[in-house]
């Protein structure tokens, strides 16, 4: 047996040659990369032919594409490889196996076989990438599950030995997805898990490695630089993902489909919008609708037609104008439908556009006949108001309708109605027709007049003039015409015997309030009465209200100097002992005034006083006293001239001018002076009743005042000598107003008591003689007497004791 040329192939390679013949083809598979000498088959033996006599014969291995690779041993007729042979070299093919066509021609005789080579693939390339650097640009507000497609690795081995997966190195925000194309090619998306914070990391490494199937596996790795971007964080987003509407076939270009929205939370340019369709938008739609880029409205540009196409899908992206632009879908589905073309129409039968406003509830306003000239559900009908009204809608048949009150009216809420009718049909998509009716109310007689209080305080100052407008009392009534026309009385009220007619009045058409008399405050103070205003309606209904007239008080009343009594116009002359202690009681100046108690309010000074040293004079109470004693340089005759003013505005005031003489003569003690027994000239017959009678007015109007008059009384006199005697009379108010001023006069009966104590007199009101204003009597206690005196004067006699 000949020896192949070249070495011989191991054992387990030649077990992988194979033939076959078949349709005078012989056929070998082999492994593609065996080694150089490697046998692929014996020829010789496989085609019958004889070994010893190939030597002589010219014998020659045709390779139709390159005889490099293979070559026949002539001594031992084994094909045996020559050059190492690379499948994805000799073939383009991406089967598993690839087969090379070979002729082996042995001339003398001259004979042909035809021998396919088949080589197989193995396991002998690793995947790679077209770029070993892959570097994107990604956004910081990108999304998780974001995608990023990434460039596929190429194995020029095929079927299990070609990519299989792909993998990528650690990473918490990154991972790959992979899918695989129609041809099997494995396709690879960097997907985004975590979002990204350009200020944590700004450039994210990543390796992606790319893993065949063969055995041992192979592999291939590209290097992966993302950069996070700082700028647009914010993809736009619409209102909606998915919109669907329907629409009217035949509608004319031009006509608004949606008006879509889409919003970026970035600012400038990254929030300025474009949008656009995207390729899943079929032309055929393109051509139908028509996008604005700018606002996102889509409006028809062709001619629909339900028969030709009855859903239109639209899918459409916003992207903003970011350096590294960010978009948003959505998806717009328009449904076509068949048009209804005829609008229901509206027919007023009967109306009654103008009713009282008491029509009563049920009565029939309008009968109201509807109408539509298409068929089925959309020739169907229904009318309805437009909005809820007193009014309702009865359907008498399926074409006419009643229209009713159904609520009581109030021309004062409401003074007409706009009735709004609206028909819509039942087809798809329906359309309606309105019709407005206007229903006007009458007005009739339902309200009472009403004031804006219901309790008038009106402040009138005194001395007013008559027929002075006091205010204007104005009822309103919401009624119209005759019914609103007021007519105001005065409610009639007697106060003593005194109509209110006769104090006041009013008009009747205005309700202006006049006063009638001049007002007095010293004599009345308020009024309280009633005004009703009445309207003009059948039957007329009316209202009242109170008022209260308040009289103000002017100052007008001259204080009234009541103590130290003196005739009109004379000078009040005094005697006093020259030795008189410094402090010493003089005299005590007493005014009165019948004003309010602000105006009334007296205050005392000096007008003259010939020496202002001697003599003080206290501002609040009148008293004059010495502030020294007197000496020899001082004048016998001394002339105090004191005015009393009150707190009016302006204040008025009076005058009063006190003589003093100056005497050496010592005066009789007090306890010298009293002769007869004080309780003998106290409880005399006639002093006894003018101190019952005092003290029951006291006792009625003040009692608190009237038991410290008592205990003042009671309270032991000094031992000391007494002053001289003075017999006062003092004028009080006019016995009409008496009784309403005695709290403001006790004061002043209280001074006066004091001071005529002090001089040894006792001081009793008594009942004045009918014709005379006031009276009060001093009772000197050595002599018993009782002196009276007209108000219209006062005098305080000063004596002194030779």
């Amino acid at each position: 047996m000949m020896k192949p040329v070249g070495r011989w192939v191991p054992f387990f390679f030649v077990l992988w040659a194979t033939w076959e013949t078949a349709l005078s083809v012989t056929r070998y598979s082999i492994p593609e990369e065996m080694e150089r000498g490697s046998v692929v088959a014996n020829l010789a033996a496989d085609l019958g032919l004889d070994v010893s006599g190939l030597a002589q014969r010219e014998v020659k291995l045709d390779i139709f594409h390159n005889n490099k690779y293979l070559d026949i041993n002539k001594r031992t007729g084994e094909l045996f490889i020559v050059e190492k042979m690379d499948r994805e070299s000799l073939c383009n093919t991406k089967t598993m196996t690839c087969f090379l066509k070979l002729d082996l021609i042995i001339e003398s005789p001259l004979r042909i076989f035809n021998i396919e080579l088949g080589i197989t693939d193995i396991n002998d390339n690793a995947p790679h990438f077209r770029r070993d650097k892959i570097e994107l640009d990604v956004s910081e507000s990108a999304t998780p599950g974001e995608r990023f497609s990434l460039p596929n690795a190429f194995d020029p081995d095929v079927g299990a030995n070609t990519v299989k997966t792909y993998k990528l190195s650690e990473s918490e925000h990154f991972t790959v997805d992979i899918h695989s194309g129609s041809d099997g090619t494995k396709y690879v998306d960097l997907v985004l898990m975590k979002a990204l914070d350009r200020e944590e990391k700004a450039v994210h490494n990543l390796i992606l490695t790319a893993i065949d199937g063969g055995v041992p596996a192979r592999s291939g790795t590209a290097s992966i630089i993302v950069r996070v971007q700082d700028t647009n964080d914010n993809a736009p987003q619409f209102d909606q993902a998915v919109y669907s509407l329907n629409m009217s076939e035949n509608s004319p270009a031009g006509t608004v489909v949606i008006k879509l929205n889409a919003t970026d939370a970035d600012e400038g340019p990254n929030a300025d919008l474009t949008y656009s369709f995207t390729l899943y938008t079929s032309e055929k739609t393109q051509e139908m609708f028509w996008l604005n880029s700018k606002t996102g409205e889509i409006a028809v540009k062709g001619t629909i037609d339900y028969e030709d196409l009855k859903i239109f899908e639209m899918f459409l992206e916003a992207k903003d104008n970011g350096p590294v632009p960010l978009s948003g879908q959505c998806r717009v589905t328009v449904y076509v439908k068949d048009m209804n073309d005829n609008y229901p129409e509206i027919t007023i039968k009967s109306l009654k556009n103008t009713v009282e406003e008491n029509i009563p509830v049920g009565s029939v306003i309008a009968l109201v006949g509807v109408s539509d000239r298409d068929t089925g559900d959309n020739g169907k009908v229904n009318l309805t108001m437009n909005k809820s009204l007193p009014f309702l809608l009865n359907q008498t048949s399926d074409y006419l309708y009643e229209l009713l009150v159904s609520e009581p009216l109030d021309r004062e809420l409401v003074p007409e109605y706009e009735i709004m009718l609206v028909v819509t049909d039942k087809g798809n998509p329906r359309l309606s027709d309105n019709e407005t009716i206007t229903v006007h109310l009458l007005d009739v007689n339902d309200n009472a007049p009403q004031f804006p209080q219901t309790f008038y305080t009106i402040p009138v100052m005194e001395n007013n003039a008559p027929g002075a407008l006091l205010s204007s009392l104005t009822a309103i009534d919401p009624d119209l015409h005759e019914n609103q026309y007021l007519v105001y009385f005065i409610i009639e009220k007697e106060i003593v015997n005194t109509s209110m007619s006769m104090l006041f009045s009013i008009n009747p058409e205005n309700g202006n309030l006049y006063a009638l008399k001049t007002f007095d405050y010293e004599i009345e103070k308020e009024f309280l009465f009633h005004i009703e205003a009445r309207d003009s309606g059948v039957p007329p209904f009316s209202s009242n209200v109170t008022v209260h007239i308040i009289i103000m008080d002017q100052n007008d009343n001259t204080p009234l100097i009541v103590s130290p009594w003196r005739a009109h116009g004379s000078v009040v002359e005094e005697k006093i002992p020259r030795s008189t202690d410094k402090g010493t009681l003089i005299a005590k100046v007493i005014a009165i005034d019948s004003d309010s108690v602000h105006n009334s309010r007296i205050t005392y000074q000096f007008l003259h006083n010939t020496d202002a040293t001697l003599f003080s004079l206290d501002q609040y109470n009148g008293e004059i006293r010495t502030t020294r004693m007197f000496s020899y340089r001082d004048s016998r005759h001394q002339q105090l001239v004191v005015i009393a003013k009150d707190n009016g505005e302006p204040a008025l005031s009076a005058t009063v001018t006190i003589k003093l003489s100056t005497v050496e003569t010592a005066l009789k003690t007090y306890a010298d002076m009293t002769e007869v027994p004080l309780g003998y000239d106290i409880f005399s017959d006639l002093n006894l009743y003018l101190v019952i009678g005092l003290g029951s007015v006291s006792f009625l109007l003040l009692i608190t005042i009237l038991v410290t008059i008592v205990l003042k009384c009671q309270k032991t006199k000094p031992s000391k000598a007494a002053p001289p005697c003075r017999n006062s009379v003092i004028s009080e108010r006019n016995s009409t107003i008496a009784d309403s001023t005695l709290v403001s006069n006790d004061a002043y009966w209280y001074s006066l008591f004091l001071a005529e104590t002090r001089k040894g007199k006792l001081v009793v009101r008594q009942p004045v003689p009918k014709g005379a204003r006031y009276m009060v009597s001093s009772i000197p206690r050595s002599t018993g007497l009782t002196e009276t005196s007209d108000s219209a004067a006062s005098t305080l006699q000063v004596s002194t004791a030779t």
